[in-house]
């Protein structure tokens, strides 16, 4: 079974440079409170690290 982690978003991406709003775009979050279930990756791993002040992890699975 592949490990997941639970992210959650809890910063606005308002006044955010645009490379920060698209990676939050690609996590599948681009609301306040929207929580994803995505795979534990060292790609997502580096994106959560990108927008870490916008984002809180829930969980990890695995």
């Amino acid at each position: 079974m592949a490990k997941t982690i639970v992210i959650k978003q809890v910063g606005s991406p308002i006044r955010r440079p645009a490379k920060q709003r698209a990676t939050l775009v690609g996590l599948g979050l681009n609301k306040m409170g929207r929580v994803r279930e995505l795979e534990d990756t060292p790609s997502v791993r580096g994106m959560i690290n990108k927008i870490s002040h916008m984002v809180e992890i829930v969980e990890e699975k695995g």
